[in-house]
């Protein structure tokens, strides 16, 4: 293979997914970047970005390399791609995006998982244009921007950092941008993402893209689409579309004119689809009208009357109305509802209905109107508001507005008049007129024709404008109402006329009759006429409003003759009704051939929009003053009332006239005040907001045009006066107004000096500067002045707009001269004078460029800081003061970088320039850090000032270097405000750390913090070493203080590197480094040099050292852990021992890794460390190493619980809980012991397991005395707060353990707590209110156990194989306590949710190594049953199952499985006998129910039962269910026969399994008996069990016959003939067995029968000797003769197993019964089980046994059974008792030795449990000595057991 060789590709990215197939592979993904350190033959060699640590080989046809630049960084070389940095900024954002995109669909977020996908789809996109390079600037520029916008709104939605950027959308560098800037950087990007996260919640409510950007545009478009105009007309049409406002009842602006053809489409077919309009101009006023609506008149063009017919040639082209349409656009324009260029609406017609409809009267009734029948005839319109001016809209949305664009503009002036917008737009309205009809019949079908005319009465061509869309026009004509004496035209159209030409043209209108006939019109000539002039006689344009023309009749001719009527008067002066007759008008010197008309008026409006022309009188007499010179002081004087618009219009005009009187008067002062005035007048014009645009032009003609050289003298006089006139306190109105427009006074002034020191060659520059210092000393003087009223109003004026003139001034003084200026203009102001301006003024120099110059910096900040540190401290205009120290930090840290950059090329100069700096940030670390530190510390954490101030201070600590801090720490007077000061400073840094005033996401800004406080740390640090440790000036606090800010410094979350993604993390270490080795390493160091004093800090220090060394980084722990061996060995040496530090430590680790730090390389690491440490000091190493096991002990316990504390299912954080608990207690920390039994007590509760929780409560109880000591250890929960005494608290615990155990049905464990608390009540507080209650709750239980229905639990065996699950589960088997009606399916499928990759194992055997050693994940679960153990005291006794159930089923350790196998030949027609069953028995460590619902096994044991034995097992199964049939029917008779029918038909009518013939066929045979003879007494057993089933089925048979229907008496029948011949078979073969019974009468308890079987025929020995022949029927004592024994014991820990007594019974046990003959039984079956087999097998009997007859046996409650003759049938007793049957049981279990496998021998294994040694407590853990003790006998009773024994034998 060829070697591998170093490559010159150094980066690459994955195409395709290469999965790890071999060892030295390198798994990678679509997309992973690696970077490529060798190649060879096709495969690379490198490593993933992703995790650098692992290396490995991959194939190079799957990598895409990528251009690269190779970075050197010490001895490791770096590889950087070279693609420009916005687009390595989207890969980046990219890769972290892909992952959370992968996580929110897997969390099933759709939306914001489609969402997400639709940007990064846009930024792959947008990402592809950028590297395309064909982009150009201004493209590439808003590319950029949106590409940011839209990366950072992706940041914000999935909770990602925030990105800072400068105005070229570039990422902010930290180390080249001051702390202050970067707080406000990130203010800034947080509120602009705030506010598009408020546009896309609320887009619903507006317009899209109408927001803050809407608001702050001072232009508004509104953007108009015709899709399509649906009408039937049948003539050409003309469709004017503009808007309207119904409050003002008039159009807004210009039409948007479409001609439409008769053929239903545009005249012009190149505008199909393409009729656009924008309506531009409009303000936000305009958008704020009440109501705004789109209209459009329809005007036909052809004959009169569409009704006419073509019989006759009828007269056409004339414009007739036909319709309107209207729209109310007020929400769209509002932006209130959605603006879509797609979305399409339809305006409906509303069409003429008589000749009387004006056009203009429709629109005003139609706005008001309602719906109307429009027949689907009207326009489909798009609608869009577009923000910005025009050329903007046109860059922002090219595909809808373009250069074929058609422009509507707005009838009048836009509120912001853009310099550059040249208009000369005269608007013309035709309002009405009224038309006599003279000689005809009929009224005038009046058309005006409307055209532009010079003063020779030459039409001027194409001046006139119908609308936008439309081309000009010589003529416009009117539409033609019919016969109508009043016209209303209302039509306006736009008079375009070249501003040289305006004052020779005139508009002329004519006004013409037109006929329907075409005859008859043509002949029809002009009847009137009118004229307007567009200037007036005195230079004026035409005023705007409207106009009372006169009209003028004579010969047509005449009328277009303007030599004609030029001459006459064209208006009516006088606005009188009367003169609209015209009978008393009359006109002077008008012509002969032309006379006004006295019956006709015609009225017009106009607007002049003019830039250009001015209809101002005085503004036109102030541009030709020179014309007349004696009216210029009241035309300077009237210029301030002139409209702000027509002085913007000729603003360079105007300033040109002002400087022209003022240098043609330099000899006189007349005009020098008036043309000052007038200057500010019009400087203050412009920075109005609807003219601040032009700041530009005036800026421009400073600049370019002006040139009044002389101009500064006067300007600087005038300016002067008045401030001096001022400071004298003497009235000067117009100071306030000249302060307003003191920048460009200047600027004037500075100019105009240049300007003359160009032209004289710098001469007077003495004089200017001794006039502006007479300025600034009469400035100083006003601000002296104490006065209020106009003075305060002055000097605030001063304070306000004197920085804007710095810059103008700066370059005529010096630094010094100008900082002395301005510090005693700040300083003569009075302290508590206007204290918001001066703080404004003082940051407005702050910023100016003459502060950036040390002489003046140094001059103004001896005025600035003392009022900041004042105020600061009085916590007064916070606002303004952080904005002026923010200025001044942030020009320092400029003039800091300059100054650096300065010594890099001048050394001398740049330390010069240095040393100024510094000297400064003293100054300012002197006076303002302690102060903003403490202003800090006494703010609420909510105060938005807090994070200000916090960026102060960090920017001021960023300044400081090494010197600064050795010089502020020098120049404190004492030790103790020095130690006030680092005391104050850790304090508010450890508070700052932990919560921290900046918002999770602002990350640079977080870590520039750490960083400026971790050198801040180090060097005060420096300052406790060299001050405070001496023993004479140690304090322990202040270094107390420093250890947990260091500590709390390295533990926050923002350094913890681990938790972010490799991107992030690798930016940071780049950038920052790891902090936390830093101060890790300082820590050490520290701690270390305190020798002696270490011992003050243990074990206050144990806690954070902890937190400190449990950080997820290996060399830090490295470094640290070796503390806690230098903590033991201080404390050993002084104490002896390290009890202290090993209290601390252990109760702190609960906490911390509870609280997820800590894993398994910190425990190894700790206990290799500390056991390293522990050998090299022999003293330590034993105690040491017991130290050591404990905690890795306590570790591995804490560690397994956190691994599935968060689980969502609880079941394995119990378990985890019970370990810990287990382990507190066994080393005895009683505290933490209680602490988790709370936790588990909590799990129990959530999940419902009320039995448990009750248990686990109750081992708190049990550790509790019923005394009035106090509480040891703090209890949670609400127990803790009241409960004082461990009486109060046991008895709350009790009661609470009372309703646990009653919500679990747990009825017997609640009675025994109930009596312990009666005891209590009764005998010891003798309160008899409680114990009435508490008997009442007891008696309520004993009810519920009888009555209430409560199904037995199943018990499921769970076994965990294979290395892939925690230790505390690994190859362990658990037995799992059911709920009730738990289906095993559930319970599986829950087992499983927490393993999903675990493997069901179908197999119940063990399973072997490969499957326990392997690394994956086997469960086995299947069902077990308990392994009843025997209880005495139920025995021989007629108890309900309500009860006995119970015990079945609950206080269990042993459970058992049962497998069968076949061994030997098969027999297919008997199957039972080669049935053999291994059984295995699991015993738990500790009984269940208890403190957990599953408990692990501790042994097990496994038997093989022989077919035989098998048999007798069931046979007696059998027996026992019918036995327990017929006594449930007994004692309820209503219940079901179902089940009684089903059970008996089984056994007597055996249709599939054959019964116990089979039996008989597999063991009764003679050559069976030949080959197992030892199985002769396990026949003989199996005989008699079929022989003593016949009289159960007869007892059950008997009472099937009572409660049989009558439907199924035939199947009663049928079994009645079976039985018969059933038990006639069985008596032949095996005797007859005959039951006698008995009544017992208790109290509400039903009557009951006992059955014994033939004890002769099953028992091979006789009685002892001794026994008397005939026992007598002994005494039974009465209740009261009994003696009453009490029986307790304590309930220890279920988990640690102490075994107590004292004389308690257990929770379980209940109420001995008095009946001495319960005592004999239990003695009687105890020992006879004990008793060799040879030995005969006595019967349990009872005291008070009857006498009995030859040949019969007794049975324990005094009923014997007799064995008879076949032929004869016994009488069937009424009711079984089990006891005699379970004597007999027992009897043979003893007698049956079984082959055994594994541990014990059959007869053990069958051997009732209760009869084994070491039986534990029927609670869990809690052993029970009563049970394993053997009750006397009485001698009275041993004696007729004697009798009894002998009978039988």
């Amino acid at each position: 293979m060829a070697p591998w060789l170093p490559t010159k590709d150094k980066l690459g990215v994955a195409v395709w997914n290469f999965p790890r197939t071999k060892e030295h592979h390198l798994p990678l993904q679509i997309g992973e970047m690696v970077h490529i350190l060798q190649a060879s033959e096709g495969w690379y060699c490198g490593y993933s970005l992703r995790n650098r640590a692992a290396r490995g080989i991959f194939p190079a046809s799957l990598i895409r390399l990528k251009g690269t630049t190779v970075e050197q960084r010490g001895l490791e070389e770096s590889s950087v791609p070279s693609d420009m940095p916005m687009v390595q900024e989207i890969t980046t954002t990219l890769r972290e995006w892909a992952t959370i995109w992968k996580q929110l669909y897997v969390a099933g977020q759709t939306e914001r998982y489609g969402q997400v996908k639709r940007m990064m789809q846009e930024l792959m996109e947008q990402r592809s244009q950028l590297l395309s390079g064909t982009l150009p600037k201004d493209q590439l520029l808003r590319l950029r921007k949106e590409v940011t916008g839209k990366m950072d709104y992706g940041n914000k939605i999935l909770a990602l950092d925030l990105v800072v950027r400068d105005e070229d959308e570039n990422i902010l560098d930290p180390d080249r941008t001051s702390v202050v800037s970067l707080f406000q950087a990130h203010r800034r990007a947080a509120q602009t993402l705030s506010q598009r996260l408020q546009e896309e919640t609320s887009s619903q409510q507006r317009a899209p893209g109408h927001g803050t950007h809407g608001a702050a545009s001072p232009s508004h478009n509104l953007y108009l689409c015709v899709r399509n105009f649906v009408c039937h007309i049948g003539e050409e049409a003309q469709l004017f579309m503009a808007l309207y406002d119904p409050g003002e009842q008039r159009i807004i602006s210009e039409n948007y004119v479409i001609r439409w053809a008769s053929t239903g489409v545009p005249q012009d077919i190149e505008l199909l689809n393409n009729l656009r309009v924008v309506f531009t101009d409009l303000g936000s006023a305009d958008l704020k009208r009440e109501r705004l609506f789109l209209v459009c008149q329809i005007i036909r063009v052809g004959r009169m009357d569409l009704r006419d017919s073509h019989s006759r040639k009828l007269s056409t082209g004339l414009r007739r109305p036909f319709g309107i349409s209207v729209m109310d656009i007020t929400d769209i324009a509002r932006g209130t509802c959605d603006s879509d260029e797609d979305k399409q609406h339809f305006i409906p017609v509303h069409p003429v209905a008589a000749d009387g409809d004006f056009l203009h009267t429709m629109i005003r009734k139609a706005v008001e109107g309602k719906d109307i029948n429009h027949k689907g005839q009207g326009l489909w319109v798009s609608l869009k508001v577009l923000w910005g001016d025009l050329s903007q809209v046109r860059k922002d949305h090219p595909h809808l507005v373009d250069r074929s664009t058609a422009v509507a503009r707005k009838l009048g002036y836009p509120e912001v008049i853009m310099p550059g917008d040249v208009r000369n737009d005269i608007y013309l309205t035709l309002v009405q007129g009224e038309f006599d009809k003279g000689s005809k019949k009929t009224q005038k079908n009046v058309e005006v024709t409307v055209c532009v005319c010079d003063e020779a009465g030459n039409v001027v061509q194409n001046v006139i404008h119908a609308g936008a869309g439309d081309s000009p026009s010589s003529l416009y004509r009117s539409v033609v109402y019919y016969q109508q004496r009043h016209q209303r035209w209302m039509e306006t159209l736009k008079i375009a006329v070249p501003i040289e030409d305006v004052h020779r043209t005139h508009l002329r209108f004519t006004f013409r009759h037109r006929s329907s006939s075409d005859s008859k019109d043509r002949s029809e000539r002009i009847f009137s006429m009118a004229f307007v002039r567009l200037m007036r006689p005195d230079g004026t344009t035409l005023r705007d409003g409207e106009h009372d023309l006169v009209l003028y009749k004579g010969d047509s001719k005449k009328l277009e003759d303007a030599s004609a009527y030029l001459s006459l008067p064209w208006e009516r002066n006088a606005p009188e009704p009367r003169l609209l007759s015209g009978s008393s008008f009359r006109v002077s010197g008008a012509a002969a051939a032309l006379a006004p008309s006295g019956r006709d008026s015609f009225q017009i409006s106009t607007l002049v929009c003019s830039t250009k022309l001015t209809q101002n009188v005085n503004l036109l007499g102030l541009l030709k003053w020179r014309s007349k010179p004696s009216l210029l002081c009241g035309n300077l004087q009237k210029l301030m009332n002139v409209d702000g618009g027509e002085v913007i219009k000729f603003l360079q005009d105007t300033l040109d006239a002002l400087f022209s009187i003022m240098m043609e008067h330099s000899d006189t002062d007349v005009y020098d005040t008036l043309v000052f005035d007038a200057l500010v007048f019009i400087v203050r014009l412009v920075a109005e907001r609807k003219f601040q645009h032009f700041n530009t032009v005036l800026e421009a003609y400073i600049r370019q045009h002006f040139s009044a050289t002389l101009a500064y003298k006067k300007l600087l006089a005038v300016l002067t006066q008045y401030v001096e006139q001022a400071g004298r306190g003497e009235p000067c109105e117009s100071l306030p107004r000249t302060f307003k427009a003191l920048e460009y006074i200047f600027k004037f002034i500075v100019r105009s000096r240049r300007l003359f020191a160009q032209l004289y060659e710098g001469k007077e520059v003495a004089e200017f500067q001794r006039s502006l210092q007479r300025f600034f000393l009469a400035l100083n003087q006003l601000m002296q002045s104490p006065l209020e009223g106009p003075t305060l109003l002055s000097q605030g004026a001063a304070l306000k707009y004197l920085p804007s003139i710095l810059e103008d001034v700066f370059g005529i003084f010096d630094s010094s001269t100008l900082g002395a200026v301005l510090r005693d203009f700040v300083g003569n102001l009075q302290p508590q004078r206007l204290l918001k301006q001066k703080l404004q003024c003082l940051t407005d120099i702050a910023s100016s460029k003459a502060f950036q110059c040390h002489e003046c910096r140094e001059l103004v900040l001896q005025a600035a800081l003392p009022i900041l540190q004042e105020l600061i401290q009085a916590g007064e205009e916070e606002d303004a003061c952080i904005e002026l120290l923010s200025s001044i930090l942030e020009v320092l840290y400029q003039a800091q970088k300059s100054a650096e950059k300065l010594r890099a090329r001048h050394k001398d100069r740049g330390d010069a320039e240095l040393a100024q700096v510094k000297k400064h940030i003293q100054v300012i670390l002197e006076r303002l850090l302690h102060t903003v530190n403490r202003r800090v510390i006494v703010l609420d954490r909510e105060n938005p000032l807090r994070s200000h101030y916090v960026a102060c201070m960090a920017t001021i600590l960023s300044q400081m270097d090494k010197d600064h801090y050795s010089t502020y720490i020098q120049a404190f007077p004492s030790r103790p405000e020095l130690m006030d000061f680092l005391m104050e400073t850790f304090i508010l840094f450890k508070d700052l750390i932990g919560k921290t005033v900046y918002p999770g996401d602002w990350v640079v800004m977080n870590m520039v913090q750490n960083r400026e406080f971790l050198r801040a740390i180090n060097h005060f640090a420096t300052t406790l070493t060299e001050m405070f440790l001496s023993d004479s000036d140690f304090e322990l606090q202040l270094w107390n203080n420093y250890f947990h800010l260091a500590v709390a410094f390295l533990t926050q979350d923002s350094l913890q590197l681990e938790n972010f993604s490799p991107g992030k993390r690798n930016s940071i270490l780049a950038k920052y480094g790891d902090m936390r080795a830093t101060i890790g390493a300082s820590i050490r160091d520290m701690w270390y040099s305190l020798g002696q004093r270490k011992i003050e800090f243990i074990p206050g220090m144990v806690g954070p050292i902890l937190e400190m060394t449990l950080v997820p980084e290996l060399e830090l722990r490295k470094s640290t852990i070796p503390i806690f061996f230098d903590m033991m060995l201080c404390e050993h040496r002084l104490r002896g021992s390290f009890t202290r530090f090993e209290d601390e430590i252990l109760r702190r680790l609960d906490s911390e890794v509870e609280g997820g730090r800590g894993d398994e390389q910190y425990m190894q690491l700790f206990r290799s460390i500390l056991l390293s440490c522990c050998q090299s000091h022999p003293e330590l190493a034993k105690p040491g190493e017991d130290f050591v096991r404990l905690v890795s002990e306590l570790l591995e316990r804490l560690l397994d619980y956190r691994a599935v504390m968060n689980d969502e299912n609880k079941t394995y954080s119990m378990s985890c809980t019970v370990n810990l608990l287990n382990f507190y207690k066994e080393i005895d920390r009683q505290a933490m012991y209680i602490r988790y039994l709370y936790k588990l007590k909590d799990l129990h509760i959530s999940y419902e397991n009320y039995t448990e929780g009750a248990y686990t409560l109750l081992l708190h109880a049990r550790l509790l005395t019923w005394s009035e000591e106090s509480n040891a250890a703090p209890v949670p929960g609400p127990h803790g707060l009241q409960l004082h005494t461990q009486r109060q608290l046991k008895e709350a615990l009790y009661n609470q353990i009372i309703e646990y155990f009653d919500q679990g049905k747990m009825w017997e464990e609640a009675i025994h707590i109930c009596k312990e608390l009666a005891e209590q009540y009764e005998s010891h507080v003798f309160d008899y209110e409680m114990l009435s209650d508490i008997l009442q709750r007891e008696a309520k239980f004993y009810e519920k156990i009888l009555k209430v229905l409560r199904p037995s639990p199943d018990y499921f065996a769970v076994g965990y194989y294979g290395q892939g699950f925690p230790t505390f589960l690994r190859n362990k088997v658990f037995i799992y306590r059911g709920k009730e009606y738990e289906r095993r399916e559930d319970f599986e499928m829950q087992l499983l949710s927490p393993f999903p990759n675990a493997e069901k194992l179908k197999s119940t055997s063990p399973p072997g190594q490969d499957i326990t050693d392997s690394p994956g994940q086997y469960i086995q679960c299947f069902t077990v049953q308990p392994a009843e153990e025997a209880k005495v005291r139920l025995r021989g006794r007629s108890i309900p199952e309500q009860i006995t159930n119970f015990y079945k089923a609950n206080h269990i350790q042993r459970f058992s499985y049962s497998r069968p196998f076949k061994r030997g030949p098969s027999d297919p027609d008997n199957e039972f006998a080669n049935m053999w069953i291994e059984r295995t028995t699991f015993r738990t460590a500790y009984p269940l129910p208890g403190i957990l619902r599953w408990f692990v096994v501790t042994s097990t044991d496994t038997i093989i039962i022989s077919p035989l034995e098998n048999a007798i097992e069931t046979m007696m199964k059998t027996n026992e269910k019918i036995m327990s049939e017929i006594n449930r029917h007994q004692n309820d008779p209503g219940l079901p026969i179902n089940p009684l029918s089903m059970l008996l038909n089984g056994i007597v009518d055996p249709a599939v399994m054959g019964g116990f013939t089979n039996y008989e066929k597999a063991f009764f045979q003679e050559l069976y008996m030949q080959e197992h003879p030892e199985d002769a007494g396990k026949i003989e057993k199996l005989k008699d069990l079929i022989a003593w089933q016949i009289p159960l089925l007869a007892e059950g048979i008997r009472i099937h016959g009572q409660k049989v229907p009558e439907d199924l008496r035939p199947f009663h029948e049928r079994m009645e003939q079976c039985f018969e011949q059933l038990r006639a078979k069985v008596e032949a073969q095996y005797g007859v067995r005959e039951m006698m019974f008995v009544e017992e009468r208790r109290s509400g308890r039903p009557r009951s029968i006992a059955w014994v079987p033939d004890w002769d025929r099953l028992s091979h020995a006789g009685a002892s000797p001794e026994a008397p022949p005939t026992p007598k029927a002994a005494h039974r004592p009465s209740e009261s003769e009994e003696p009453r024994s009490e029986r307790r014991e304590s309930r220890a820990s279920a988990i640690f197993g102490s075994r107590r007594q004292d004389a308690r019974q257990s929770l379980s046990e209940l109420p001995e019964h008095k009946d001495e003959k319960w005592r004999l039984s239990c003695t009687l079956s105890e020992s006879s089980l004990s008793a060799d087999r040879k030995q005969p097998l006595p019967s349990q009997a009872a005291a008070g046994a009857q006498p009995s007859t030859a040949g019969s046996s007794l049975s324990p409650t005094g009923f014997g059974g007799r064995v008879k003759s076949a032929s004869k049938l016994p009488p069937l007793p009424r009711k079984f008792s089990p006891s005699v049957y379970e004597t007999f049981l027992e009897q043979s279990d003893a007698a049956a030795p079984g082959k055994v496998r594994g541990t014990g021998t059959a007869g053990e294994a069958l051997r009732p449990w209760s009869h084994h040694p070491s039986r534990p407590s029927l609670l869990s853990g809690v052993p029970n000595s009563g049970w394993d003790q053997k009750p006397q006998v009485p001698a009275a009773a041993s004696t007729q057991v004697q009798a009894s024994v002998t009978a039988l034998t």
